[in-house]
């Protein structure tokens, strides 16, 4: 369970450089950084698929779909979704909406994975989510007036940033949950070669869709410098990164996690993304968090803490067994 948890820090650790990403990029399409960083995941994930040719042919075609399956919806759709509403709503919009992915995670994945993983009782579950949800509205607390500033500025944009934020969490309650399912039921396989897999599952769907936003930017006469934008080596650079960090090595330490705590719990543990994200915004910044953050954080933490040493309850035969 230690092992567990620390791949799952590791991984929210990671993840939190694509909250960033927008911002230094702040003239390119969100469509364009979605594309790009999974076309750069795609070709990275090339080499890779030789390395771990004898584990992807243990796959079979059912495999091959879900993986391709969980990669439009878990990387590109959450991804672009996600850029969209940086760049509409501002960063601590999205933050905030991603800070929920605990509740929801946990929610549905006591609902859907309490056979395979025991029952969470709900009863002792409301605390460490009412202290999360508390921890997430002190650490945008203060962020709501700048938020108000651009919603009088301008609504439709700022409302369909929040409308873009919320199918983000949608996505990833979703991609966790039934990846988590599949890594379960194999254990025995390696976690780099399930996201190998889900690599190059991404590339066709990256290089079409970039190659669509190219004749769709050339069709409407957008005065955008194509392949690579105005700053190319700024945009390869950020989409390299993202991409080798972010969706190779993050998404292999979250499977590593998957096999080994119940998917209730790496739920919870989600929540490292959020407080990752929210520190290198800081750190952009070159500011320091309010007191009210660091309380924030806090309860976040007490939160999570609280969540995992909940022990999972199996039904069996009418009667409840502890683990």
């Amino acid at each position: 369970m230690l092992v567990g948890m620390l791949f799952a820090l590791a991984a929210g650790m990671i993840w939190g450089i694509v909250f960033i990403g927008p911002l230094l990029l702040p003239e390119y399409p969100a469509a364009m950084q979605s594309f790009g960083r999974y076309l750069a995941f795609g070709l990275i994930a090339l080499p890779l698929g030789w390395l771990d040719r004898v584990e992807l042919r243990k796959l079979t075609r059912k495999d091959w779909l879900l993986a391709l399956e969980l990669s439009a919806i878990g990387n590109v759709i959450y991804y672009l979704c996600l850029a969209c509403s940086i760049q509409m709503a501002g960063g601590p919009v999205p933050t905030m909406l991603i800070g929920t992915l605990p509740v929801t995670i946990t929610i549905f994945s006591n609902i859907v994975n309490h056979e395979r993983d025991g029952y969470l009782p709900w009863a002792k579950l409301i605390i460490p989510i009412g202290i999360v949800l508390a921890g997430i509205a002190c650490v945008n607390h203060v962020e709501l007036s700048s938020i108000t500033a651009v919603q009088r500025s301008n609504v439709y944009r700022y409302g369909t940033g929040i409308v873009l934020g919320v199918a983000a969490v949608c996505c990833w309650t979703w991609y966790p949950i039934r990846n988590a399912q599949w890594m379960r039921s194999h254990a025995d396989r390696n976690p780099r070669s399930w996201a190998t897999a889900q690599g190059l599952a991404t590339l066709p769907l990256a290089a079409v869709g970039y190659a669509s936003f190219w004749i769709w930017s050339a069709a409407t006469g957008r005065e955008f410098a194509m392949p690579f934008g105005p700053r190319p080596l700024v945009f390869i650079g950020v989409v390299v990164t993202i991409a080798v960090f972010a969706s190779l090595v993050a998404t292999m330490c979250w499977n590593a996690a998957s096999q080994r705590l119940p998917t209730a719990m790496v739920g919870q543990l989600i929540v490292f993304e959020t407080l990752a994200a929210l520190c290198y915004t800081y750190i952009l910044r070159a500011q320091l968090p309010s007191m009210l953050t660091f309380l924030g954080i806090g309860l976040l933490l007490l939160g999570v803490i609280w969540a995992v040493r909940i022990k999972p309850e199996f039904k069996a035969l009418g009667v409840t067994i502890h683990s």
